[in-house]
């Protein structure tokens, strides 16, 4: 399978020339403020295996052990780099098929949400239900090449 993936608006795209590895949520309070949300969900290659195929991330050091990569004109959450380390792992969600790539392990669980077990058992609804028949145009990027 090729792995490709980018941010919301397009301006940034990737190609990983390995299979996604590590795949993991992490709920450290970093994860939670960078991502606006209760966890991140992250996969790696070697930093040799990304490959910035459109624009690039500008990157953020959020603490004198990592840096994140996010793109300058939307804000999506695009990479996490421990930078005494050869490797980067990229936003699951930012995967153009990141449902083939479910987390196996958890980080930072002393900063986990309470609530955050029980979401699979909260009413659900499916997104195209809740507009009540309206359509919606969105401006996104589609998860593939242009």
């Amino acid at each position: 399978m090729s792995w490709t993936g980018g941010c919301q608006c397009g301006a940034v795209r990737y190609r990983l020339d390995a299979d996604p590895a590590d795949s993991n949520v992490c709920h450290c309070r970093m994860c939670q403020k960078a991502a606006g949300a209760p966890f991140m969900a992250f996969a790696g290659v070697k930093l040799a295996e990304l490959v910035w195929t459109r624009g690039a991330p500008k990157i953020f050091a959020s603490s004198d052990f990592a840096e994140r990569g996010f793109c300058s004109d939307c804000g999506t959450p695009l990479t996490y780099r421990a930078t005494e380390h050869d490797r980067i792992a990229v936003t699951i969600g930012s995967l153009d098929h990141g449902g083939d790539v479910p987390p196996e392990k958890q980080f930072g669980t002393e900063s986990k949400l309470p609530w955050t077990d029980a979401i699979s058992n909260l009413p659900a609804r499916d997104f195209t239900a809740a507009l009540d028949g309206r359509s919606i145009r969105s401006h996104q990027h589609p998860d593939h090449e242009t």
